[in-house]
């Protein structure tokens, strides 16, 4: 394991031209942070550095502003050295939080499993590799001389022209080799001797700069003690994040949406862990209903769970309903949750897929943003944004915007439970894997860099607007509107169909749920395959509260979208004798 330095030489001398004025926070000095684990120029100071949002939301023209503060920090720090397995943390790479509170602590809300973990201790004998000229004979780390790979190389999009057309036509070709950085290729910060080697639990120091400033960009949490640390994807985080939470033996629980993840709660339930779902609306959940839950409370009328202390939420383009909490809603539920001092696990894989508003029978659709200021000004506030207490753990993945196979993410979060975080990391996943790391920082932060990635996911929200505006289209032409309604999503990848099981023949006299298997095996007698509802209800052992059916437009082609929807209202049409 290899300490981290930076050399005084600057990444790119160009950097220091044409830069903006300085933004510093009213009322604060403009000083770098207190922590600094690299050797810095002494004149450094935090007018290069992104300024930190103190309410929730997104200023105008942020974005591009926010990513010339970030390079011009880089430029004053030099060249990132960082080793095989060098430790990093976010403290060494975001920009001044000199002002700002920091988090409240959160001891209270801990498991008697996260409280009683320790540092890894081979992990942490590792920081005397920093001492000159030390030979080690005591950690397990193989030679690159033995790893089967000199080189990988890959062809990826020039951005904008981010369709696979323009990739093989005109992509560009990138490589990665064993041994960039000890030979001095490039501005090579990072090759395979150092991804492919072990690491630490917070994943590469190389990846943790890029996500560290592009949560600077995009989250801003107000608070001084923020930290990111890569994880190996959502669920796996999730998994983390409940045990470090939640403690069967003190009778704890949860509380969610009245539709939730199958997923999340298939990872509860072994637990022991009670999971009880809050009332819903269009714009997902609804705080007045969660205030109200929380307030009356009744431990011998939940089975005896205790009053929950922890709310795991999907904001934007929840898994089922396809519903995106507005900024208000937002604060609103963050409000409740310091009224009841609940914990909040934010789930947020959908944020980046947020879609121009839907016109029914609009010769053209609303205009995406323009540039990336817009681009990032149009994204509705995140809840760590709003976060000031220190009470959110954002959940960032890179599975619906770039690939699922990279099994790459990150959570945002206090440094005290960041802290947690890691020392469970360290003897479970151990961080990302290398592969994903290198290949990923090659494409996101050696080629493309945060304005490209920007574009990127502008670019993807465009193609996510018209996949759904294609699947509104099918319903309005194939499904009978007086027995079937829908809210257009204006986020992620799903939209939840109601069907009005009142009008049903059988109605009163047969099970929902027995209705609702009867339409699924039709559709599936039928070709089409669609989730039924009864699979995301939180709260199992209660009755289905109505007729639901989960869709998605994320891979299906526009004629496929369209016959797939016509069999669906063909077996809703069959179950309720219509022909």
């Amino acid at each position: 394991m290899l300490p981290i330095t930076w050399t005084a030489r600057a990444r790119r001398a160009a950097l220091c031209q044409h830069m903006p004025p300085a933004i510093s926070r009213p009322g604060t000095a403009s000083r770098p942070s207190k922590r600094r684990l690299h050797t810095k120029p002494p004149n450094y100071s935090s007018v290069e550095a992104a300024p930190a949002a103190v309410q929730a939301h997104h200023e105008s023209g942020r974005g591009m502003r926010a990513i010339d503060d970030i390079m011009a920090r880089r430029a004053r720090a030099g060249k990132l050295v960082a080793g095989i397995a060098a430790a990093s943390d976010s403290d060494m790479f975001k920009g001044s939080t000199e002002g700002m509170p920091k988090a409240k602590r959160w001891d209270n809300h801990l498991s008697r499993e996260s409280k009683a973990r320790e540092p890894c201790t081979l992990k942490q004998a590792a920081r005397h590799l920093k001492k000159p000229g030390l030979i080690s004979l005591g950690g397990g780390l193989p030679s690159s001389e033995v790893f089967p790979f000199a080189e990988l190389g890959m062809k990826v999009p020039r951005p904008p022209h981010f369709s696979e057309a323009e990739t093989l036509e005109s992509g560009q070709t990138v490589k990665v080799g064993k041994y960039d950085v000890r030979d001095g290729r490039g501005d090579a910060v990072y090759d395979l001797s150092i991804a492919l080697n072990y690491g630490q639990s917070t994943g590469s120091a190389q990846m943790m700069r890029f996500l560290t400033e592009h949560t600077e960009v995009i989250c801003r949490p107000p608070y001084a003690d923020w930290r990111v640390c890569q994880t190996v994807g959502s669920t796996g985080a999730l998994e983390q994040a409940l045990r470090m939470f939640l403690d069967r033996d003190r009778g704890d629980s949860i509380l969610t949406e009245e539709f939730s993840f199958s997923t999340a709660l298939e990872t509860v339930a072994p637990l022991g862990i009670r999971a009880f779902g809050v009332r819903i609306d269009q714009q997902g959940l609804v705080p007045e209903a969660m205030d109200e839950m929380l307030s009356s409370w009744n431990p011998a009328e939940r089975g005896g769970a205790r009053k929950p202390h922890v709310l795991y939420t999907v904001p934007s383009g929840q898994n089922p309903t396809g519903a995106t909490q507005g900024a208000e809603r937002r604060r609103a539920i963050y409000r409740v949750a310091q009224k009841h001092d609940l914990f909040i696990l934010e789930d947020e894989p959908y944020y980046f897929l947020q879609m121009q508003p839907y016109r029914e029978g609009a010769a053209t659709p609303p205009s995406p943003p323009a540039n990336v200021e817009e681009f990032v000004s149009s994204l509705v506030p995140s809840l760590v944004s709003m976060d000031v207490d220190g009470r959110v753990m954002r959940m960032d993945s890179l599975s619906k915007v770039l690939v699922p196979g990279s099994r790459l993410g990150w959570i945002t979060a206090s440094e005290q439970i960041v802290e947690r975080y890691q020392r469970h990391a360290e003897v479970a996943s151990q961080g990302p894997s290398g592969f994903s790391q290198v290949i990923l920082h090659k494409l996101l932060d050696e080629t493309w860099g945060h304005e490209g990635y920007l574009q990127w996911l502008m670019n993807l929200g465009v193609e996510y607007t018209r996949k759904r505006d294609r699947l509104l289209a099918a319903c309005e032409e194939h499904l009978p509107r007086d027995l079937v309604s829908w809210t257009p999503p204006a986020a992620g990848m799903f939209m939840w169909l109601t069907v009005d099981h009142a009008q049903h023949p059988e109605a009163g006299k047969r099970d929902i749920k027995d209705i609702e298997e009867e339409i699924f095996n039709s559709c599936i007698d039928n070709g089409v395959l669609v989730a039924r509802g009864s699979w995301f209800l939180t709260e199992k052992d209660r009755p289905l509260p109505g007729l639901y059916f989960r869709t998605t437009f994320a891979s299906a082609s526009a004629e496929n979208m369209s016959e797939a929807i016509s069999r669906f209202g063909r077996a809703v049409r069959d179950s309720f004798g219509r022909k």
